[in-house]
């Protein structure tokens, strides 16, 4: 079953079970697909909805973040309960070691020798690692590589 299939069931799933983040954090993946293939007027692959999903995360947790900088404890709880539905749908992240490895890999297939060689690098790494790391993560660790 593809991705996005398990997604709508899930969403089924949801609402027959009355839980309402459930139902509403993976409505919210939904309508980027959506909107995704509305606008691209493609299908959209279990990598795409991954990719989605990565960015998703990353807003569930700045917003998160934000609410805990103003003291809303009732609304970090949420964020965290969103965080908590959409990592059960994404593979399991790259440690740091695994992630270092393949990027030494990737540096040498691109032949980078210098911080200038940052975009080369940070592309075929996104290509090479997709949704198993966080580009952030990517990001420093590679400026450690090539430093």
């Amino acid at each position: 079953m593809s991705l996005n299939a398990q997604i709508k069931s899930d969403i089924k799933d949801a609402m027959r079970a009355k839980e309402t983040v459930k139902r509403d954090t993976l409505r919210n993946i939904q309508a980027a697909v959506k909107q995704i293939e509305v606008d691209e007027r493609r299908d959209v692959t279990d990598t795409d909805l991954e990719t989605i999903m990565m960015k998703y995360l990353k807003q569930r947790e700045d917003a998160k973040m934000q609410f805990a900088d103003a003291g809303r404890n009732d609304l970090v709880a949420k964020e965290d309960a969103e965080i908590a539905i959409i990592k059960a749908y994404l593979p399991e992240p790259m440690d740091n070691n695994e992630l270092e490895t393949v990027l030494k890999e990737v540096i040498a297939t691109v032949g980078a020798q210098s911080m200038k060689d940052m975009g080369k690098v940070m592309g075929a790494a996104k290509a090479a690692i997709g949704s198993l790391a966080d580009g952030g993560r990517i990001n420093q660790i590679v400026k450690k590589l090539l430093s």
